[in-house]
């Protein structure tokens, strides 16, 4: 298959610095498209956008819980580039792990404004694009395993994951009549720089305490995995597909672990 299964598209990616989203800039530019890194990291942001290339890549400061920079973006990815077909909404952060008991609100509402919120802002404004110029654009957001059950995040990432995949759904149910897909990513424990910084641990630890839990054994789950996910439901192989959560997590939503395994 080519690899070029983005050929001319544009693309903005919402926390594209690092992590899973910058593993998706380097699989869209990879598979064709031009890219817009929007992101608050921004050296990290530069030194990416730098190494893959300024004639393809640009890297814009971007906090999303500012409506203003978000708009002005995707103005700024219109005026470079002359269109927008691909929004990868992936900024997020995981908020404190507290008990309910002792939480602190403001950092409920940061956490919101970023995850929930954010993504709104960004979905809104892509679609704006989108519809004014009849584009059957492909809008993305990154959600988590957090947001279809409890226990395994903070208070704070749960309830905003679970309000991610209802804004998902419900975007689109609207955005259809107009072409544009809008789905889902759920990962399941990634070692992104986030995670790490979260969980105080390196790489090697997040992965180990993952495959603790994990359903699927001999792979090690990998940004760039969920990367090639985005990029799959970016390009018209998914064309027929919307309002879908894509889970990715080894099966380890629908296993049951209070019930004995059973062995062959």
């Amino acid at each position: 298959m080519s690899k070029q299964r983005l050929q001319g598209k544009v693309a903005i990616v919402t926390g594209g610095a690092t992590g899973i989203g910058a593993e998706a800039v380097r699989i869209f530019v990879e598979n064709g498209a031009s890219v817009v890194i929007a992101d608050i990291k921004d050296e990290l942001g530069h030194n990416l956008a730098t190494s893959l290339g300024l004639d393809k890549v640009d890297y814009r400061h971007c906090d999303v819980r500012d409506e203003k920079q978000v708009e002005e973006t995707v103005s700024f990815t219109l005026e470079k580039y002359g269109s927008l077909e691909i929004l990868f909404s992936n900024a997020g952060i995981a908020g404190p792990l507290s008990s309910i008991l002792d939480f602190d609100l403001n950092e409920f509402d940061n956490t919101m404004a970023v995850n929930l919120r954010g993504a709104m802002a960004a979905i809104k404004h892509a679609a704006r694009v989108m519809v004014a110029r009849e584009t059957r654009g492909s809008i993305i957001c990154t959600t988590s395993v957090a947001g279809s059950f409890a226990g395994c995040a903070g208070h704070d990432y749960t309830a905003s994951k679970h309000g991610l995949i209802g804004l998902v759904r419900s975007a689109c149910s609207e955005l259809g009549a107009k072409g544009i897909r809008v789905n889902s990513i759920s990962p399941y424990a990634v070692a992104t720089p986030l995670t790490c910084e979260t969980f105080d641990m390196e790489p090697g630890e997040v992965e180990a305490a993952g495959h603790a839990l994990a359903n699927l054994h001999g792979i090690t789950l990998k940004p760039t995995h969920i990367a090639q996910v985005a990029l799959f439901l970016a390009s018209d192989e998914s064309a027929y597909i919307s309002g879908h959560n894509l889970v990715v997590d080894g099966g380890f939503s629908v296993v049951n672990r209070g019930l004995p395994s059973i062995k062959n």
